[in-house]
């Protein structure tokens, strides 16, 4: 979700019109052949180039197609150049973010990872910044401005770690948070220093795996807004197969009295394949089939919790399972409280995405560009594709991965920028515009409009629709309840 067009109303029951047709997630086509694959007018390139891979190979779990549609080498949404210089974020591109909506999010943001340190005792030096995915970097720049306000903060900040693919977007963040400072590569990344005076230092590694990791003597406080909505999602449906029973001795197997036969249900996946060609130039170049056979996905995937199971014997159930969310999540529980014999736990996570509070997410795969929706499998490289986050799934992982954590929500942005502050730091702002423009309401009434859109709770807001979780060490030194989930700032 990375606008408030994503609501969820508008987009459940809308297979059919985004371009995946019901008949098509209940049975499989057969095989395309290779000629009309590589005959054919494609959308992008990169629709090309799938195309060809699935003729020759065979349909694609959904998991694959999203992560060359978002980061393909090869003209990815997220990775590939553009002349005019075009990014996909603001008014100008295909959506817009919290950050980019108001300046207020981004500081209540820095004041919860502020109020978080303090509660757990204000240490002196190692405090690590990371956040996944900073977009254009204004998430972090508004934190670092904020941040400025605490000195000891400031003085105990050892680094920042930025995990971007994207190297145009590697490229603004280093422009806006580092200013003139001087941009290295290294040998796992790049390297700067913050525009600010304390000229913190910047790292930016393309994924998580470069992460220094054991590091009992650090506290990582870890921000992820809007970054597991775009991980590689697998779909599977629940359908009943017929099994043929082993006859008894008794049992004739003649042609007039076949053996019988049981029905179970089994985990099938649906899978990427080539859409049959059309006149109409705004039809997807793919579809969605479901394999007509388990897959290796589908085999071992939803045996991994019992929510997934539960839903096996309800006929045409759909879930949407993301691994390497569930992997991350495994690799931030153990960067907060590291394995045994680790003498303490420190840092903490703060996740903020759309998705549903406690349900497994289903038939959520979706598109957007210009700021509307469409197929998600249209135009592979130019439109968003995205799906909503399993935030039960995802504090399940954590929990399992670290005995030295405990997880804090969801809960709706609403009430947690609410909770956090965020009408009185508005009503602030405002006073202070007041002054400068002498009055001017309509600065007034900018700043006040963007910050019921952040808390809008109506169907088509983002105030319900985005959660708020927080994974924090297991007692926290024993400083009660987190700020902006119930607790006090305390410290």
């Amino acid at each position: 979700m990375k606008t408030i067009l994503r609501a969820n109303n508008i987009l459940l029951g809308r297979k059919a019109q985004l371009g995946i047709s019901s008949r098509s997630v209940l049975t499989a086509r057969r095989r395309q052949s290779t000629s009309p694959a590589l005959s054919r007018k494609w959308s992008t390139p990169l629709a090309e180039s799938l195309a060809k891979a699935i003729a020759t190979t065979g349909p694609i779990s959904v998991a694959s197609y999203m992560r060359q549609c978002l980061t393909s080498p090869d003209g990815g949404y997220y990775t590939q150049t553009h002349a005019d210089g075009r990014d996909p974020f603001g008014k100008s591109g295909d959506f817009i973010t919290a950050p980019e909506i108001s300046q207020v999010f981004g500081e209540l943001v820095g004041l919860w990872v502020i109020a978080e340190w303090m509660a757990q005792g204000r240490k002196s030096s190692g405090v690590q910044l990371v956040e996944l995915g900073p977009g254009r970097g204004t998430l972090m720049d508004d934190m670092l401005r904020t941040a400025q306000n605490f000195r000891p903060f400031i003085d105990s900040l050892e680094t920042i770690y930025l995990i971007e693919a994207s190297p145009s977007l590697r490229e603004k963040q280093h422009k806006l948070l580092c200013g003139k400072e001087p941009l290295h590569a290294t040998e796992t990344g790049h390297e700067s220093h913050t525009k600010y005076p304390s000229r913190t230092k910047i790292v930016w590694f393309e994924d998580m795996s470069f992460l220094p990791t054991a590091q009992t003597s650090k506290s990582p406080f870890i921000i992820a807004h809007e970054f597991f909505d775009a991980l590689p999602i697998h779909i599977f449906q629940s359908v009943p197969v017929r099994i043929p029973t082993k006859p008894s001795l008794t049992t004739s197997t003649t042609s007039t009295n076949p053996p019988p036969f049981s029905t179970r249900n089994e985990w099938r996946e649906l899978l990427v394949s080539i859409r049959p060609p059309s006149t109409n130039s705004t039809d997807p170049d793919f579809d969605l089939i479901l394999s007509p056979s388990p897959t290796p996905h589908s085999l071992s995937l939803p045996t991994l919790s019992s929510r997934y199971m539960d839903l096996l014997q309800t006929t045409h159930s759909t879930i949407e399972i993301c691994p390497l969310a569930l992997s991350i999540m495994h690799t931030i529980a153990n960067l907060i409280a590291p394995p045994s014999p680790s003498p303490s736990a420190s840092g903490a996570a703060l996740l903020i995405d759309y998705g549903p509070a406690s349900t497994i997410p289903a038939n959520t795969l979706r598109g957007i560009r210009t700021h509307a929706l469409v197929s998600p499998l249209s135009f592979p490289g130019l439109v968003d594709v995205s799906a909503s986050v399993d935030f039960t799934g995802l504090a399940d992982a954590a929990l399992a991965a670290s005995e030295g954590v405990e997880v804090h929500g969801p809960v709706g942005q609403a009430g947690w920028l609410g909770a956090m502050g965020g009408a009185e730091r508005v009503k602030a702002i405002e006073a202070m515009q007041a002054k400068v423009l002498k009055g001017g309401e309509k600065g007034q009434g900018l700043v006040r409009g963007a910050w019921e859109r952040l808390v809008d709770v109506g169907p088509r807001g983002m105030g319900g629709l985005y959660q708020v979780m927080a994974i924090v060490p297991e007692g926290r030194m024993g400083m009660g309840g987190v700020v902006g989930f119930g607790g006090d700032v305390v410290g």
